[in-house]
């Protein structure tokens, strides 16, 4: 029973019904049930950006680590490597050096593992000190360089006392960047 014959009333002709179906159609259909529609607002959407950022992050970070164990296993099996092929070399050379020039008379002299070990500490140690001075020059000419550009820019910033700029160390800074422009084209050219 609908509407029309409840109301005891006559259906619409056929122009006000189509009118009416297309206007449902116009606007989406008849609209949702209200089951349908609270079944809809039930479920889960999957659609969560924190839920998505924090999935991609997560696997960006098993990458990194499964990226940082293969180079860990990779260093390890270096190490492993590197340290037997010096067991074989001092194993070697802890042999009586000479046991085939017995004939001309050298000495047996063992080369022990100490002497190895003194020898590339001695190396490592060499090695350190000559980067040690490295750095600390480098670290000198920074704080030389740095004193300076304080020294020139507390001369660039000195004001009169009418708040004008004063213009002598400016024109001085400009003529020695000119210099040092002109000895840099003049010993290109050369």
């Amino acid at each position: 029973m609908n509407f029309y014959e409840r109301d005891g009333h006559n259906e619409p002709s056929d122009t006000s019904n189509s009118s009416r179906e297309k206007n449902m159609k116009r606007l989406g259909g008849g609209g949702l049930s209200l089951q349908t529609f609270a079944n809809l607002k039930s479920k889960n959407s999957h659609y969560n950006p924190a839920f998505i950022k924090k999935q991609k992050e997560f696997y960006k970070n098993a990458k990194y680590v499964s990226k940082f164990r293969k180079s860990m296993k990779q260093h390890d099996k270096e190490v492993k490597l590197q340290s037997f092929r010096e067991e074989d070399e001092t194993g070697d050379s802890s042999r009586v050096v000479g046991d085939d020039d017995k004939r001309k008379g050298k000495s047996h002299k063992r080369i022990g593992v100490d002497e190895v070990y003194k020898q590339t500490r001695e190396v490592m140690e060499k090695a350190r000190m000559e980067r040690e001075a490295a750095l600390r020059a480098k670290k000198e000419a920074k704080e030389e360089a740095e004193s300076l550009r304080r020294v020139a820019k507390g001369k660039m910033m000195r004001k009169t006392r009418h708040g004008q700029p004063v213009m002598k160390y400016r024109i001085e800074h400009l003529l020695e960047s000119i210099k040092k422009s002109a000895e840099n084209d003049g010993s290109r050219t050369a």
